[in-house]
């Protein structure tokens, strides 16, 4: 593995530096190299690779706006023995503390930032001799990736459409479903999607949905700060509507008051923000189901069923 490492880095150096971690989905480990200290995450499944090179076209995507830091991808790596390396830029993270609203105000920042290109765009269109001033990033006008990205180690429709609803509703839950119904062909999980896909355009009334480039996956293990500033990782990115990137944030805690004071303060609550919470929450309930069985059953069912109420 450090040969493989080494040889692929380009590297004289390669020293362990004792920075390890190891989640549900890989371990990791960082390295001092000819050029500065890189992270290096390993996964041994056959999707490895599929699974780093959407993390690390997310991780691009996220640092070309310029709005909240993120590790810098360095190069993924295929293993001799089956799965993959992703070798990224090493940050020194602490828990998230002082940051907390400054990482509401950037990620916020992030959300804005396609809509910005939007307005940008369209002023550029109506200056007469626009030229070298125009924008090099353009303004997406639809929803999805260019790249499969994972959420987890499963990978995730991103085939671009024009319509949020239509996305999100087969894209994200009926993609979980039809793979719970595959493993388990849950009954009640089936008819009660079949009451529910029906009713989740009323939950859109009146909103207007600009696509905004996602972290795909914050919870508060994929926070963290540096020295100076907060810190995103492991992303599952695709562009979506904004309120998605807190349904998961707020299943599982990590994120205090001023973190979403910051973010509300740039961007506020639309009208039904709460029950459209529920409809994003719902699908990390399945993508949960899927990736580690039946004890988020009962959280998935009971989120549908109150969604009908």
């Amino acid at each position: 593995m450090e040969a493989l490492l080494q040889r692929e880095l380009g590297t004289t150096t390669l020293r362990a530096s004792g920075h390890t971690s190891g989640g549900c989905i890989s371990e990791g480990q960082s390295y001092d190299t000819d050029s500065g200290r890189v992270f290096v995450k390993v996964n041994r499944k056959s999707q490895a690779r599929l699974m780093f090179d959407g993390e690390a076209a997310s991780l691009q995507a996220i640092l070309q706006t310029n709005t909240v830091r993120a590790p810098r991808p360095v190069k993924v790596i295929d293993l001799p023995s089956g799965g993959a390396a992703f070798v990224m830029e090493h940050l020194d993270m602490r828990s998230l503390n002082r940051f907390s609203a400054q990482l509401g105000e950037q990620l916020a920042d992030l959300h804005l930032h396609n809509k910005m290109l939007r307005e940008k765009q369209a002023m550029e269109q109506q200056t007469i001799g626009r030229g070298s001033g125009q924008s090099t990033v353009q303004y997406v006008d639809k929803f999805g990736f260019d790249k499969v990205t994972c959420c987890g180690y499963l990978p995730q429709e991103n085939a671009w459409q024009s319509d949020w609803i239509s996305f999100y509703s087969q894209q994200r839950l009926q993609h979980q479903l039809n793979m719970i119904e595959k493993d388990y062909g849950d009954r009640e999980a089936r008819e009660l999607w079949s009451q529910l896909q029906v009713k989740i355009p009323q939950l859109f009334s009146g909103v207007e949905i600009v696509p905004a480039l996602l972290h795909g996956d914050l919870w508060g293990g994929n926070v963290a700060e540096c020295e100076a500033s907060p810190v995103i990782f492991d992303p599952a990115s695709f562009y979506g509507h904004s309120e998605f990137e807190q349904a998961i944030a707020g299943m599982f805690g990590g994120f205090n008051s001023s973190f979403y004071s910051a973010y509300h303060g740039k961007i506020p609550k639309a009208a039904g923000f709460e029950r459209r919470l529920k409809l994003y929450q719902l699908f990390h309930y399945l993508n949960h189901w899927n990736h580690f069985g039946t004890g988020y059953r009962g959280s998935s069912l009971r989120v549908m069923r109150d969604l009908l109420k």
